[in-house]
């Protein structure tokens, strides 16, 4: 962190894409070392408040409910409430971001991504890019991510950076909810 200028006191803003372990294991840490707030949309509190991935999820196949807490430690010291919550249209400029969130509902209730004015947009794990631009391998609610795909079909996306995979051009792969 110190490599890309993130010192006490100069990072404005933790934003967190939704509220699986995987991206917000670290941020009670990193909240505390650069006092810093953390920002997320209030249907994935449940999950990090309480270290429960499946706190805002319905379709949550059994015995994987049972199996991935055991395989998947979330400590209570990764445990923490949010500062801020994000909602659609919520104008990160405040924060020294020239950005906004929409909401993306599919992989988790909260699922957001972040939109710059060029069209970059920070997307959590509504898409993957592994092997080639998809929807995300685990979802929630399908239909509801099908829709989050035709939202942001509508909106001006260059660059997508997905939280697993590399980036990839959003037109390039505009077919990408239809052979899902």
């Amino acid at each position: 962190m110190n490599d890309a200028g993130c010192q006490p006191g100069n990072l404005k803003l933790i934003v967190l894409t939704h509220g699986d372990f995987d991206h917000t294991g670290n941020a009670a840490y990193l909240r505390q070392k650069f006092s810093a707030p953390l920002a997320m949309h209030s249907d994935d509190f449940g999950m990090i408040e309480r270290g429960d991935m499946f706190a805002s999820r319905g379709n949550v196949n059994p015995i994987f409910k049972v199996i991935a807490p055991l395989l998947f430690r979330f400590n209570k010291s990764n445990r923490v409430t949010p500062d801020i919550k994000l909602a659609e249209g919520f104008d990160l400029s405040t924060y020294s971001l020239a950005a906004q969130v929409i909401s993306i509902p599919g992989h988790s209730r909260g699922s957001i991504g972040i939109l710059t004015p060029d069209g970059d947009l920070f997307v959590g794990d509504l898409l993957e890019n592994t092997k080639q631009p998809a929807l995300n391998s685990i979802m929630d609610d399908r239909v509801a991510a099908l829709a989050s795909v035709e939202k942001l079909k509508s909106l001006d996306v260059n660059t997508v950076y997905p939280g697993h995979g590399r980036p990839f051009s959003f037109r390039s792969a505009s077919g990408l909810a239809a052979n899902q």
